[in-house]
């Protein structure tokens, strides 16, 4: 009795798992002619899911279906044949009405006389057990037309059980998912695991990055083993991280639908199917069910040379500063993609010197073998002559979105040559570290390159050749961040004069927090507390700074504590304002520090009132549910009131990924004898120094020095015009996505997501004896624009979407000393300037024949400019809308 109820559960799930029927995928009858009609539609819009607000077109079509063979040895292998007549193609959206670039056109015009033959000619299908075994059509069909016809053939591919496979049709390699049940079947595709070869690249960080999404789902009605209503729908959409209003989304659908059946030709006699096949046209061709890639051809279009003198105006130093300036630059680049090596270097050997910094720029940001290899023949680094071209092509790999193989070992080959400027082959090193990282994210770290490019790094920090290289492999290290680094770090940031050791805390202190082990922290806390040997006060405050920002122990927070009272006055006041800037912003270490705070010996009013001026803040430039935007501010002063160190960070923040947008480090050293001050302890002996260092966008760059020495330093101070001196300048490709999509309908979709920006970040400090009184000014200016583009091509039609956003921005920062009398005051003051923020979105369909129909909208804004607060006593300070920092006179003494 048992056995038999086992059995009757078997054969019921049996049943309800699969369709009625003796096949396993669907079969015609013979001598019958299935009569079916046939649309494939596509709009693409915003996401929002309104018809009306969409562009798009279908095509329409009957559809005839006959058997032309069925293996005599079994009844799941036949050979059918489809054919497409009846061609009909039109808009989506139907209140176009008069506007319809489809109105007054009859099909032909349309399509294509050649076209519409070739889609009208009929295809063969074999199939054995329900999966495609052979496409057959013929030779030399236009590829996007034979694609629509794959498109069409790939709905026939199906099981008629529930279960989990693999299965290749014009999406390629595709896992899918049947859920049968009586006379309907479910066919869910992954296309985010399907396996085709389409060109195209993202940008590997998440911040900057896009999330795109795919889901196809097709609903069989089954009827006697054979369709009676297919209806399938594809969506593909994105949307940009950190700025979601650029997005987009393409909604495919195909139906399919059996009209009538009537008697048909007879089947072909025969045992193997390429018999049969010949027989029925021996022009007949096996070709892959896959789509394959077709390109439109761009009539009209302007050559490169002619682009980049459209756009050239644009691209003076004057005009940086404009949003123009970043779309053209983004518009050139993409011409530049599908450009030929002698074209990009006749116009980088003939253009004038003030235009060619942005013209590389360009050129590198294009990330072409043909580009690379142009703007190589193009540069000379053995001259000290092109000394800011080098440099700017160097700062264009280093930010590069997709960087390969090919360059990382372009840049080693050239760090092994001869330089004109000892300058760019520090630079070439840094930036090489950089590229190593960037691979390494994209599971490259085992490439050959990046191999020979760790080994080069670590090895000159093993075994340097000359004293002076230490600081170039350490500031490469500092962008690679390889793990097996850390142990040469440590051992500079213990045993390394006062910048190496200070420079190698701060490569630590961009490690991942799983980095900063318990072996670590022991190095840090000796360099913190001076168990081994004295150190500066920015190589003691950088490596308390690291252990408070890696899960501190309890003792760890304790003797920090323990310790204000008994240090320098300055680093007294820096250090209790980095505890409360931890409590007040809640950083993970406030729940340690609070535990801690608990004790009487570690908070009691002579610890938390000690005075000074130095001071760390940190506060919110931009605040949302799913993002943020962050800045710091740290200050450091010497005992005598000359800055010795300032630090300003902005980070952008999605969920847990984070993007270091910027770093603006400005550095002075050994000053006290202009005032006749005695130097703070440790730092009797240090030379005459100042100098800015920057990190952007993740990227560290070379650092810029102001003066160096006491006689460097009196000469500057003689000349100096209170000028800035830029620390980088010049246009970024910052977002990068590219995507080809093969949709299952057979069209042809592209999504691109571009952000380019120009960008002047400049420094100076100043010193006056006669007022006792010195200046220090960061000032950020930047012109961003960020553009989608979705299109969906049939070649015959296309259809697109194009997104823009764009703002003008700008960010200084002015701190002001005045040390004629102790305590000394302090101006600082921190504002962002009025911004304008546009977006505008345009939407098409155009006929290749050149009719089309655009909609434009537009959208402007205006975010306030605000002083920002850079203490705690101003931390309200940003509700307050200031003018321009060019107009406002806002800041304080204190």
């Amino acid at each position: 009795m048992i056995l038999l109820a086992v059995f009757f559960l078997c054969f019921f799930s049996s049943y309800s798992a699969s369709v009625k029927g003796h096949t396993t995928g669907l079969s015609l009858n013979n001598d019958r002619l299935y009569k079916l009609t046939y649309s494939t539609e596509v709009f693409l819009d915003r996401g929002k899911g309104q018809l009306q607000d969409s562009v798009g077109y279908r095509i329409s079509s009957n559809v005839d279906v006959v058997l032309l063979w069925r293996n005599p040895d079994g009844d799941d292998d036949q050979l059918i044949q489809i054919t497409i007549t009846d061609v009909n193609v039109e808009n989506v959206n139907q209140q176009r009405g008069e506007k319809s670039i489809f109105k007054g056109k009859n099909t032909p015009k349309i399509i294509g006389k050649e076209n519409l033959e070739a889609m009208q000619r009929p295809m063969l299908l074999h199939l054995i057990r329900g999966k495609v075994k052979e496409f057959y059509s013929y030779e030399n069909e236009p590829v996007a037309i034979e694609n629509l016809k794959r498109g069409l053939a790939s709905l026939f591919q199906m099981q008629l059980s529930s279960g989990t496979t693999n299965e290749v049709d014009i999406s390629g390699d595709c896992k899918v998912t049947y859920q049968a049940q009586q006379d309907k079947v479910v066919k869910i595709k992954a296309l985010d695991m399907c396996k085709i070869e389409r060109p195209g690249f993202t940008t590997a960080s998440q911040v900057l990055g896009v999330t795109v999404k795919a889901t196809s789902v097709t609903n069989y009605k089954i009827e006697d083993s054979f369709v009676t209503a297919v209806l399938a729908e594809e969506t593909r959409a994105f949307v940009l991280n950190f700025l979601q209003s650029i997005s987009g989304k393409i909604v495919s659908k195909q139906k399919l639908e059996l009209k009538t059946t009537e008697a048909g030709p007879r089947m072909i006699p025969g045992k193997q199917v390429a018999t049969v096949v010949k027989a029925m046209d021996s022009k007949y061709t096996a070709i892959p069910i896959v789509g394959q890639v077709f390109q439109s051809v761009c009539k009209g279009c302007p050559s490169l040379a002619e682009h980049w003198q459209s756009i050239r105006k644009h691209m003076q130093p004057d005009n940086l500063s404009n949003t123009e300036a970043a779309r053209s630059f983004l518009a050139f680049i993409q011409h530049l993609r599908t450009a030929k090596r002698e074209d990009i270097l006749q116009i980088l050997k003939t253009e004038k010197k003030e235009v060619l910094p942005q013209l590389v720029d360009a050129v590198t940001s294009a990330q072409t073998p043909d580009s690379l290899d142009a703007i190589l023949d193009f540069l000379d680094f053995k001259s000290d002559s092109s000394v800011l071209l080098q440099e700017r092509f160097l700062y264009a790999c280093g930010f590069a979105s997709h960087p390969d193989e090919e360059l990382l070992r372009t840049l080693i080959s050239k760090f092994k040559g001869s330089f004109g400027s000892n300058d760019i082959r520090e630079s070439v090193m840094i930036i090489m570290g950089a590229l190593v990282k960037k691979l390494c994210q994209t599971d490259g770290c085992k490439l050959k390159a990046v191999v020979e490019a760790k080994k080069l790094i670590l090895g000159g920090l093993e075994k340097p050749e000359k004293k002076e290289d230490i600081t170039m492999y350490l500031l490469a290290l500092k962008n690679a961040l390889l793990p097996e680094g850390i142990p040469l770090l440590l051992k500079y940031a213990e045993a390394g004069e006062g910048p190496v050791s200070h420079l190698a805390i701060t490569t630590l202190q961009r490690y991942d927090v799983s980095f900063i082990t318990d072996e670590v922290k022991k190095t840090l806390n000796r360099i913190y507390h001076q168990n081994r040997k004295v150190h500066e006060k920015t190589v003691r405050t950088t490596a308390a700074a690291v252990l408070l920002k890696n899960n501190p122990s309890y003792m760890d927070v304790k003797n920090i504590l323990l310790s204000i009272g008994e240090l320098p006055k300055e680093m007294n006041k820096y250090m209790l304002t980095i505890i409360q800037d931890i409590l007040r912003f809640e950083m993970p270490a406030s729940k340690m520090v609070r535990r801690v705070l608990k004790e009487m010996v570690a908070h009691n009013y002579d610890r938390f009132a000690k005075s000074g001026s130095s001071s760390a803040y940190t506060g919110y430039i931009e605040r949302s549910p799913r993002a943020a935007s962050t800045y710091s501010l740290d200050i450091l002063y010497s005992g005598s009131g000359i800055l010795r160190r300032s630090n300003l960070n902005i980070f952008q923040h999605i969920g847990k990924a984070e993007l270091h947008g910027s770093q603006v480090v400005l550095e002075a050293q050994g000053l006290e004898g202009l005032i006749a001050a005695t130097p703070d302890e440790g730092e009797e002996n240090l030379d005459s120094y100042a100098g800015m260092s920057a990190i952007l966008f993740d990227v560290q760059l070379r650092p810029v020095t102001f003066f160096s020495g006491y006689s460097d330093l009196m000469s500057k101070m003689l000349s100096a015009s209170g000028d800035p001196i830029s620390v980088v300048k010049g246009l970024i490709l910052l977002i990068d996505h590219s995507q080809e999509l093969q949709l299952q309908s057979g069209l042809k979709a592209n999504m691109k997501v571009q952000g380019g920006l120009a960008i002047d970040i400049s420094g100076a400090m100043e010193f006056s004896l006669w007022y006792r009184e010195s200046k220090t000014r960061v000032k950020n200016r930047v012109a961003v624009v960020i553009t989608s583009d979705i299109t969906v091509d049939s070649s015959f039609v296309k259809a697109g979407l194009e997104t823009r956003a764009e703002s003008e921005a700008g960010l200084e920062f002015i701190s002001t000393v005045q040390f004629s009398q102790y305590p000394f005051l302090v101006c600082m003051q921190m504002d962002r300037a009025e911004a304008p923020f546009r977006q505008f979105e345009t939407k098409y369909e155009r006929l290749s024949t050149g009719k089309g129909y655009v909609s434009q909208k537009r959208k402007e804004s205006l975010i306030a400019g605000c002083e920002l607060p850079l203490h705690q006593e101003n931390s309200e300070m940003c509700n307050v809308v200031f003018a321009p920092p060019s107009e406002t006179n806002s800041g304080g003494w204190f």
